[in-house]
């Protein structure tokens, strides 16, 4: 498998959860701006959105938006509890907070990046994103991660969404359960063996 990335962006989510679970995959950077790849692939023939990630299959298939991707990551290893078993309660669960987190905050931080955005709207921006964080929060209150107390799926994907708030002087200290399980996750060799292969570390 081939994962087409951007260092920091939401594919970071998928690439923890290929080392989590220890497939064995290569990685091709993408300039979001030329929409090249590291290799000078048009990267709008791999994916005509023009955006991270993209996962290649080895039958040459290409996978694309990060929650579809994480979802078939964790199902190749069902022994890993990535995922819990399809047509059950508990994966119906990790897709709401698949969703949860696509929507209410990736999809909240995304305007924030763009200098053309108005300061009022970002401000509103920001404004929902700590409402959000309110909520995520005292869920983390009760229990370790996201669907309890081992690591799975959209765990990734928060802690790859959450660590925007940085960029955006917003400090975790409000929500100390969510800082928690930032440092949790942050301490896992996955996640740390993807930062440092992005040389985010």
């Amino acid at each position: 498998m081939k994962l087409f990335y951007t260092p920091g962006t939401c594919s970071h989510a998928p690439h923890i959860l290929l080392r989590e679970a220890g497939l064995g995959f290569t990685l091709e950077k993408v300039d979001l701006a030329t929409k090249k790849t590291e290799s000078g692939a048009d990267f709008t023939a791999i994916n005509p959105n023009g955006y991270v990630p993209a996962l290649q299959l080895d039958s040459g298939e290409i996978l694309t938006e990060g929650p579809a991707i994480d979802q078939y990551i964790a199902d190749l290893v069902p022994a890993k509890g990535l995922a819990p078993a399809n047509g059950t309660p508990a994966r119906y669960k990790l897709q709401s907070w698949l969703n949860f987190i696509s929507t209410e905050l990736h999809k909240q931080f995304g305007p924030l990046f763009n200098k053309a955005t108005p300061d009022e709207y970002k401000k509103m921006l920001l404004d929902k994103i700590k409402g959000r964080f309110d909520t995520i929060n005292a869920h983390l209150a009760k229990q370790s991660f996201l669907l309890g107390d081992s690591f799975s799926a959209p765990d990734a994907y928060l802690y790859t969404v959450v660590n925007w708030a940085k960029y955006f002087d917003i400090g975790l200290d409000t929500w100390p359960a969510l800082k928690s399980f930032m440092e949790r996750v942050a301490a896992r060799p996955s996640a740390q063996a993807a930062a440092k292969a992005e040389g985010l570390a």
